[in-house]
């Protein structure tokens, strides 16, 4: 596993949003910048670069000097804060950055003849703020830029990322896919209530909200859900459904997460097969002398 840190810019004066809370908006019920913290959770320290704000989990903060001065100001700000040899560079309205695209980048970045990695989206363009560097020249190319301009204040980023060698890494058309309009905000809105999408979604943002760190099958709870619903009476399902987490709470407690997931299995198994019993009294009824 490679050992990194991660800076997320969350600065920006979002002009096009009319000065709107960016990092704030929300997205699926989270905000953008707690749905790329999310995606990142293995960084050994994180930093956010921006104006403080509650977060699901603990980060350093950082603020670019001045307030204000775009991607290259913000970046020395924030690896400043770090001391790990890959560094993780997100912005923070990226709604659907994935694991899968984070663990890419590490991956191509730990090539020993390379000097980080970043995404190009579909259409070929890079995405310099979707990308992992190596800290040693990344610190290079920001001394000898803030020497050479007297300052990193407006500078573009295309200054940094021309003078390294980077791999460039092929993600989906989603990965890259940032939210910089009103009109970008709503079509991610609309896009995770896609049929495909939107269970996944909900639990993801569910289970952030509640602080649960938890993989289970969501096909068993499905399942069970419609065998009680089936079997016993609509309303059984919630309510099953409630119990089995309750029943799988109290028989993992102190365990790790993976026991807490089996036993949510486990539960949800002798529920499942109890609703399937009654659906079976059901259909045989209750006077032919069966048992």
């Amino acid at each position: 596993m490679t050992v990194y840190d991660v800076i997320v810019l969350a600065g920006g004066a979002a002009r096009r949003l009319g000065g709107a809370d960016k990092p704030g908006l929300r997205v699926g019920g989270r905000s953008l910048l707690d749905r790329v913290l999310s995606v990142c959770t293995g960084a050994r320290t994180t930093v956010v670069v921006g104006g403080r704000r509650p977060t699901p989990r603990p980060v350093v903060w950082a603020r670019e000097t001045p307030v204000g001065g775009g991607p290259l100001a913000a970046l020395d700000a924030g690896v400043r804060k770090t001391d790990q040899d890959i560094v993780l560079v997100l912005s923070a309205d990226l709604p659907f950055l994935a694991e899968k695209t984070v663990h890419s980048l590490l991956a191509a970045a730990r090539s020993d003849h390379r000097e980080g990695a970043m995404c190009t989206d579909p259409d070929g363009r890079d995405q310099p703020l979707v990308a992992a560097y190596r800290a040693e020249p990344l610190r290079r190319e920001l001394a000898l830029l803030a020497t050479e301009h007297g300052h990193l204040a407006g500078l573009p980023l295309r200054l940094l990322t021309g003078e390294l060698d980077l791999a460039r890494v092929e993600a989906g058309p989603l990965a890259s896919f940032d939210c910089d309009t009103w009109e970008d905000i709503a079509a991610a809105r609309a896009r995770i209530r896609e049929h495909g999408t939107v269970l996944n979604e909900w639990i993801t943002a569910a289970k952030n909200e509640l602080g649960i760190e938890l993989d289970v099958d969501t096909d068993v709870l499905l399942d069970l859900a419609r065998d009680a619903a089936h079997g016993v009476a609509r309303p059984a399902a919630p309510l099953t459904t409630f119990l089995v987490g309750y029943a799988a709470a109290m028989a993992s407690r102190g365990k790790s997460p993976e026991a807490a997931a089996e036993a949510v299995s486990e539960a949800a198994r002798k529920a499942a097969a109890l609703a399937l019993r009654w659906q079976e009294e059901a259909d045989t009824g209750s006077g032919d002398g069966t048992t």
